[in-house]
């Protein structure tokens, strides 16, 4: 399910908790109103609130590292594939295929994390890459002297760095969002707005207000969702990195 109908789905819910609280309000008893109940309402959900923003915090928190760790191993692996490159040409002429393998493996890793088909979703599997036959393209390298041999050994131990980066952004590419938090938080929003719309006065204002903090709560749940999918939707990580390696690639 997309951040945009989950979100949407938020707002439904927050929304429609303060109308329902407004329609309570038209048909309750009036000692159901007085001031006791409503200090006691008050209470509850002044609990709520505390409660609903310390899970909040955490979910954003959780979004947020799980997106700046993905990022990092981006730029992490842009690195790998420019030190490979390099490895590889001080190697020699005899490390051309391996290099033009390496080049091919990482335009099919750009159109596969960022496809240009906005329908399709991000491909994070390594081996649709390639990468395999990158490892032993240069394993049955044949070095004629020591320092090939160590120029071979650097490039094998590259290879497997960037095997490893690719498997971890596959391995984390589910949700790091638990579904109990964010079930929990959005009930919890929900009753805060039927105790809102309960008690506040029937007019414009008081229901624009409450359209515009219920629209704010959802817009933090979409937030939340983007930060935790970050090869899809709006909040994409950047391209950039691999495509500036890629652009010096050869060189």
């Amino acid at each position: 399910m997309s951040a945009i109908t989950i979100g949407s789905t938020v707002f439904a819910c927050v929304f429609g908790g303060a109308l329902l609280g407004v329609f309570l309000r038209a048909v309750l008893p009036d000692h159901h109103l007085s001031s006791e109940s409503r200090d006691v309402v008050r209470l509850g959900t002044g609990l709520l609130a505390t409660m609903a923003a310390l899970v909040l915090s955490l979910l954003i928190a959780s979004a947020k590292g799980s997106y700046d760790i993905k990022n990092n191993e981006l730029t992490q692996l842009a690195a790998n594939v420019v030190l490979l490159d390099r490895v590889l040409a001080h190697y020699g002429p005899e490390a051309k295929d391996p290099r033009d393998l390496l080049r091919r493996s990482v335009v099919r890793a750009v159109e596969q994390m960022w496809p240009k088909d906005g329908s399709r979703s991000a491909e994070l599997n390594p081996a649709a890459t390639g990468a395999e036959d990158l490892y032993e393209k240069i394993q049955a390298l044949s070095a004629r002297n020591e320092a090939q041999g160590a120029l071979r050994a650097d490039a094998l131990r590259i290879a497997v760095d960037l095997g490893r980066t690719r498997s971890l952004l596959f391995a984390q590419s589910g949700s790091s969002i638990p579904l109990p938090f964010l079930t929990i938080l959005v009930f919890w929003a929900a009753v805060i707005f039927v105790s809102f719309g309960l008690f506040a006065p029937r007019n414009t204002t008081v229901v624009a207000t409450l359209f515009v903090c219920a629209l704010s709560v959802s817009g933090a749940i979409f937030l939340i969702l983007e930060l935790d999918r970050p090869f899809q939707g709006f909040m994409q990580v950047s391209s950039g990195p691999l495509r500036t390696a890629l652009a010096s690639l050869g060189q």
